[in-house]
This record gives structure tokens, C-alpha cells and sequence, in this order.
């Protein structure tokens, strides 16, 4: 029998507030986590055939430290040591608070390089795989796995974890990163049957939110909310009745949530009198040249193209260069967005998105062949299904030639223009 969704969803919620309480209490990152992890185990036999207890997150502390007990009592060169620390009881019903914000901060440490923090933040307390977060930074699972590992044996090191925290603008840049990251794997799942996973996207968001009441001032925090809420106003809209890919041009923009797509222009512009430079900043007035635009032929190409321009030579990365590829094809043509892609071949030669927009811009252009091939490439490259689907189809239209020429649609957008370390 499987866990009830509603319980999956609160144990994945508390999750990082119960290790960023073992962590913080007794400093071992490692033996914390495993602790956590046979906590939700428990929990997800247990309360499925007991009911929920009275104070989940307390009962998950609890189990947790028992487990953290155990596993240290074994190392008997440890003991006297350990067996100090665990003799002060976590209380039942631990501060209402929620630790997970520390614990971003926490895993993006300064001692941290910034690739490693942001692998380790995003596997230990964004909750993705490590395949998942290899794929989001355009590099082989070993490689992640390797810069995780070497990311807790260094944190486990430092001698005050919880430091400085939101005003440690290193920190406060990496952690932003990890939000961003876990957004877009929420927004389109880089493998599986769905789409997307709102309970990802959803918890980005709430983050985000918190951390702008601790930042209210800061650009690009109030930034970064505007892009979620503008790029999120659109999921309603993204895929059809079967888990289908609609492509932007055909999704029924009067369906867009029009709340979020207020609140998220009100916050993009709060952030202009301190000037557009952020690069957050910058994707969110993108997000919103898209979400302003009542029909696919009103957006505002030539705009977007500066704006990619500005965030390219600010803070340049393959993936923003894509972004811009695609936007010079919407307002020179296909060829002129064909040379700018070729640019970045070689660094985004794993990633689906690159075949995927070459073989759109070789449709605009009408070199059929051209575009059936990129399109079959890009569906191979791709661990999502309803993206292999898509592309797989796009292939088969255009081979038949009953294809029309609409404007670039979610499969081939390139994606997040977020920095990759």
C-alpha cells in the first residue's frame, strides 16, 4: 500500500526543518541526515496505519535522534562525547519556527565552493536526485555525485555552520541559485511521466516569499519572486487533459492566473527604481514581457532580445546565450538565430534544448529535413516524457509537411537562463 499523498507532501515539508534542528544541535551533517532519512521511513509506515500524531514534526525529531543515538553509540571511540550531547532531550514540539531556510544557508557556506554548495543544498534539502541535479548543470551524475560528496565532508569541517547566514551576500547569491534550480525542475521535470512536480515549484516559492521578509530590500530576491509568480501564472495552461505538452502559442492565455501574474509585475516593478541589473531582475521582466502579451503575436521579441543581451553580458552562461539564439531568430530570422546557437554547440552538446531549438529555427526557415533530425536528437536526449512526446510529434508533423509555422513553443524555449557554476 502506498504513503497518502497528503502525508508525502508533509513529510517532504518538514524534511529540511527536522535536519537543519539535528544539525544545528549536534553539528554532524552526514550521521543527521541518515538520521532523517530513517525518521521518514518510520513515519511513513507507521502514521499510515496509526493516524498522524498529535505533533508530526516533533515525533520526526524524536525518532530522528534516537536513530542519531544509536548510530553514534556504535563508535565507541565517540562515546563519552556523543553520549553527553544526546543526553539533553529535544523537546516534543520543537520551536515553531521553520529551520529550512537555515538550512539553505547552512549547506551554501562560505568554506563551500560555490558549485558543490549548491549540489549538496539542492540533494540534502531541496529534495532532488542527484541525476536530476547533474542534468540541471550540464554535467555526468558521477561528477555530481562526486562534488556532493566532497561538499559534506568539507561542511562537516567548519566550525560555525549557521554563521552570518541572509547577510552573507556569497551565501545569499548561492542560495538564490538553489531556489531558482528547484523552480525550474518544479516548473518542467527534467525525467518522468509529468511534466511538472508543484510540490517543487510551490516550495520554491513559499521559500522565496520567506526570504524576501527577511530581505524586503534586496533586488534580487524581490526579483527572483516576480519570475516564479510570472513564470508559474502559465501552468494551468502547460499540458492537456492526458499529461500532453501544449506548446505556448496554443495554451489559452485567459487561463493564466492573472492574480499571480499582477503580483509578480507589481514586485518587478518595485525593484526599477534601483535600476534593471539583477539577473533575476532581468528573466523577470522577460517573464513579463510574455505574461503582458494578450496574444503569441504581441510579445515584444525585440525587447526581449536586450533584455537577454543585458543578462548575457552581465552574467554569461551557454543557457542564456540559447535563450538568445532563440530570441534573435523571432526578430532576425532563422539563419541569424541558427549562428548565435552554434556558439554554444560544444557546452550544451548532452542537452536536449539545444537540438530542440535548432530544430525549430530549421523549421521557421523551412528546411524540413534539417529540423525532423534536430527534433529526433533532442527526443533522445530527453528524460522527460511528455517533452520526448512532444518533439517526437513536432518530428512527425513536419514531416508530413501538414505543419503550420506558429512561435516558439514551450519544448523548445531553452529553458532557465540560471547561472551554471
Amino acid at each position: 500500500m502506498s504513503t497518502d499523498p497528503r502525508t508525502e507532501d508533509l513529510l517532504r515539508e518538514l524534511a529540511p526543518q527536522v535536519l537543519g534542528v539535528l544539525v544545528r544541535r549536534f553539528g554532524d551533517f552526514d550521521l543527521a541526515e541518515d538520521a532523517v532519512q530513517d525518521a521518514l521511513l518510520a513515519a511513513a509506515t507507521q502514521w499510515r496505519t496509526e493516524g498522524l500524531p498529535e505533533h508530526p514534526r516533533g515525533w520526526l525529531i524524536q525518532v530522528a535522534q534516537r536513530r542519531m543515538a544509536d548510530a553514534v553509540r556504535a563508535e565507541v571511540a565517540r562515546r563519552r562525547r556523543e553520549t553527553t550531547v544526546f543526553a539533553r532531550e529535544v523537546p516534543a514540539e520543537a520551536s515553531a519556527d521553520d529551520d529550512t531556510l537555515d538550512m539553505y544557508f547552512l549547506c551554501c557556506h562560505p568554506d563551500l565552493p560555490p558549485a558543490g554548495a549548491i549540489a549538496l543544498t539542492l540533494r540534502a534539502v531541496g529534495g532532488l536526485s542527484t541525476a536530476e541535479i547533474a542534468a540541471a548543470f550540464l554535467v555526468p551524475e558521477a561528477t555530481m555525485a562526486q562534488r556532493i560528496s566532497r561538499a559534506k565532508k568539507r561542511l562537516a569541517e567548519s566550525e560555525r555552520p549557521f554563521a552570518d547566514g541572509a547577510q552573507d551576500g556569497a551565501r545569499l547569491s548561492a542560495v538564490l541559485q538553489v531556489l531558482y534550480v528547484i523552480f525550474t525542475e518544479g516548473h518542467t521535470s527534467s525525467a518522468g511521466s509529468g511534466l511538472r512536480r508543484a510540490d517543487l515549484s510551490a516550495e520554491a516559492i513559499r521559500l522565496t516569499r520567506a526570504l524576501r521578509a527577511l530581505l524586503p530590500d534586496n533586488t534580487e530576491v524581490t526579483g527572483l519572486l516576480a519570475l516564479m509568480l510570472l513564470t508559474d501564472a502559465r501552468r494551468a495552461t502547460r499540458s492537456g487533459p492526458h499529461g500532453e505538452l501544449v506548446p505556448l502559442h496554443e495554451q489559452d492565455r485567459t487561463r493564466w492566473d492573472h492574480a499571480q501574474i499582477t503580483e509578480g509585475l507589481r514586485l518587478l516593478t518595485a525593484t526599477m527604481p534601483a535600476g534593471l541589473t539583477g539577473s533575476y531582475q532581468l528573466q523577470a521582466a522577460i517573464a513579463g514581457l510574455h505574461a503582458q502579451a494578450a496574444h503569441v503575436a504581441d510579445t515584444d521579441w525585440a525587447r526581449i532580445l536586450v533584455l537577454y543581451t543585458m543578462i548575457e553580458r552581465s552574467n554569461p552562461n551557454p543557457m542564456v546565450t540559447l535563450n538568445r539564439a532563440v530570441a534573435t531568430a523571432m526578430v532576425h530570422g532563422p539563419a541569424a538565430g541558427l549562428a548565435v546557437a552554434d556558439t554554444v554547440a560544444e557546452p550544451l552538446a548532452r542537452s536536449h534544448r539545444l537540438a530542440a531549438v535548432r530544430g525549430h529555427l530549421h523549421e521557421m526557415a523551412g528546411d524540413d529535413a534539417a529540423a525532423v533530425a534536430q527534433y529526433q536528437l533532442a527526443a533522445t536526449q530527453t528524460a522527460s516524457v511528455p517533452e520526448r512526446d512532444y518533439l517526437l510529434l513536432r518530428a512527425a508533423r513536419v514531416r508530413s509537411a501538414a505543419v503550420d509555422r506558429p512561435g516558439v513553443a514551450d519544448a523548445v524555449d531553452p529553458g532557465p537562463a540560471a547561472p551554471v557554476p
